[in-house]
């Protein structure tokens, strides 16, 4: 067999296996696509879920364990 016979060989197997790596890109396009339609829906939710929670929009500087917080709320 000539080298050029060889080559050609190659050449058309080669042709399969970037279709499948074409194909496989092509999924994985589609699942980011899914991906990022379904956290900027989440993301919303939770913007709403915030906003409803606290409709004025302040939420404020609130933090953990803030003794002056604590002590003008009379828990302390």
């Amino acid at each position: 067999m000539s080298l050029g016979k060889i080559m050609e060989f190659y050449q058309f197997f080669w042709m399969f296996e970037s279709h499948a790596q074409q194909r496989l890109s092509w999924e994985d396009a589609k699942q980011a696509r899914i991906a990022r339609v379904r956290a900027e829906a989440q993301a919303a939710a939770q913007l709403q879920a915030m906003l409803d929670a606290n409709p004025s929009g302040a939420l404020g500087n609130a933090a953990l364990n803030d003794d002056d917080a604590l002590d003008q709320s009379g828990l302390l």
